[in-house]
């Protein structure tokens, strides 16, 4: 497949709520395509519907992005040579060509009321505004030049709207789709500029797309009936040439593959479906996010990025380098992918495995607030997330895994051990702390040699030893090497641990 010497592709979401896993992926794959072609990846935000705008969105958006490590070329908050990158800021850029599609015959003024057109919605089974209905309509096709001329001077609201041709056939050749066909007869004459003044997203993107110079435009699949609208406006507005190469992205399915997945299939089944945690500052509403549960952002693109494309080998674990190096649309699926949250929790769990503990510090410390803990020694914590960290899927995860390594247990797992208490063990633990306050190295191999020679003195089996002294110093039975724990907090502490739990265990 060629591709052009200059390659700019865009994400144009509306600030209305949070960003989806699904938005996401289209900006990872815009991402990728981009930058695996030398290119600029552009953030623009698609904001005409000022009814549905919410405070707070588009910062959210801008710092889902940063989250991820997509960081866009040129946007709202980075400007570039093509600002302003709001389009309500851009709002006098549109009429013109509007009234352009008029005067060349593909588009019209509109009149209709609200009110007069619920009564036709009502009325008329599956009434579309169209070729079937539209000269029984206020409109300048239905009404003479004088009568609209006298209507707009009047300061009567109007719209402008596409007259789509009758018995057309429209094509194009989608980049993952392949030759997609669309009869003109089924599409209706949709709204190009509101009353307000301000274009709809069918008009503004085509716009937008020629004057950023847009190279690639990929989208959802949901988008794919409004393609013929945005074919012809391309050709009435005489940009054909120039249009951008589509792509439109698979659906990101339910986990049982039955329809697009919803904000609503996560709160029934218990996983987030957006990014970061999101408030919407309209209705007070709150949903959880990737991030906020304890994904990494590694691994929250990794998840995605798998879902819709494979490089065509069984790897699975794919950093944004390796993403950028073998990405391809040629490899990208028309169909849908469905979402395993069990999968997604895979990922972040081999990527704390292969992210350094430096790298997990920072996240892990807040965590260590909430405890109520402060720490100052950040070699501590890094040594204990080395320890612990094979053992977590979510970093949320890491105090239940590793508060013992913080404060002693508070009670112990006594079913675990009780049943096969004895004298000569209740000994052996007492004669163990004398043991270990003697060793003049505090190592993990020291303190297992130490303890196996002292098991065979005293003629016992060190597994029948090894349990109850994970459960002195953790609590359960959980935890790392229990060597490398009390290597790591100390002898000291490993032998008030002993000490305790001997009179829990003989209580």
């Amino acid at each position: 497949m060629q591709h052009p010497a200059k390659v700019r592709v865009r994400f144009a979401p509306s600030p209305t709520g949070g960003l989806h896993l699904g938005g996401v992926r289209t900006v990872l794959f815009n991402y990728l395509f981009a930058k695996k072609h030398g290119g600029q990846f552009i953030l623009r935000i698609e904001d005409t519907d000022q009814t549905r705008y919410v405070e707070g969105a588009e910062q959210y958006i801008i710092d889902c992005l940063e989250w991820c490590g997509l960081i866009a070329d040129e946007g709202p908050h980075v400007g570039g040579p093509f600002s302003p990158y709001r389009q309500s800021e851009r709002k006098e850029r549109y009429r013109p060509y509007a009234e352009q599609l008029v005067q060349a015959g593909h588009a019209y003024y509109a009149f209709d009321t609200a009110e007069e057109l619920d009564k036709c919605r009502k009325e008329i089974p599956n009434f579309q505004y169209g070729h079937t209905y539209r000269n029984q309509m206020r409109n300048s096709l239905s009404l003479s030049e004088t009568e609209v001329q006298q209507l707009i001077a009047n300061g009567e609201p109007y719209v402008i709207r596409i007259k789509m041709p009758q018995d057309e056939t429209v094509t194009f050749t989608d980049m993952i789709r392949g030759e997609v066909s669309f009869d003109t007869n089924l599409v209706d004459d949709k709204v190009l500029l509101k009353a307000d003044g301000m274009p709809t997203y069918h008009l503004a993107v085509v716009v937008d797309d020629y004057l950023m110079d847009i190279s690639h435009a990929f989208r959802g699949e949901e988008w794919l009936p409004s393609a013929p609208v945005h074919l012809l406006l391309w050709k009435y507005l005489g940009w054909e040439a120039a249009m951008p190469q589509w792509a439109h992205l698979p659906l990101i399915l339910k986990p049982d593959g039955h329809g697009k997945l919803s904000k609503r299939d996560g709160d029934r089944l218990g996983f987030p479906v957006f990014a970061m945690n999101w408030l919407d500052q309209k209705t007070g509403d709150f949903t959880p996010g990737f991030r906020e549960l304890g994904f990494l952002p590694e691994a929250f693109l990794n998840l995605l990025a798998l879902l819709g494309w494979n490089n065509g080998t069984e790897q699975e674990i794919f950093s944004l380098a390796e993403l950028i190096d073998q990405f391809s649309m040629e490899r990208v699926s028309h169909a849908g992918a469905k979402f395993d949250f069990e999968k997604a929790k895979w990922f972040n769990a081999e990527w704390i495995k292969k992210v350094a503990p430096a790298r997990l510090q920072d996240l892990i410390i807040g965590q260590m607030k909430q405890q109520g803990i402060e720490l100052e020694d950040t070699v501590y914590l890094s040594r204990v997330i080395d320890l612990v960290k094979d053992r977590l899927v979510l970093l949320k995860d890491f105090w239940e895994q590793a508060s013992f390594f913080f404060q002693a247990p508070e009670g112990y797992d006594l079913e675990a051990v009780k049943p096969k208490w004895t004298v000569e063990k209740a000994a052996f633990y007492a004669s163990m702390m004398q043991g270990f306050k003697d060793l003049s190295s505090w190592e993990s191999p020291d303190l297992e040699a130490r303890f196996k020679a002292a098991a065979e003195t005293a003629g016992m089996k060190v597994g029948e030893l090894m349990l109850p002294f994970r459960v002195m110093l953790v609590g359960g039975k959980f935890g790392p090497a229990v060597f490398d724990i009390a290597a790591l907090i100390g002898k000291d502490e490993t032998i008030n641990r002993i000490e305790k739990a001997l009179k829990a265990f003989q209580s």
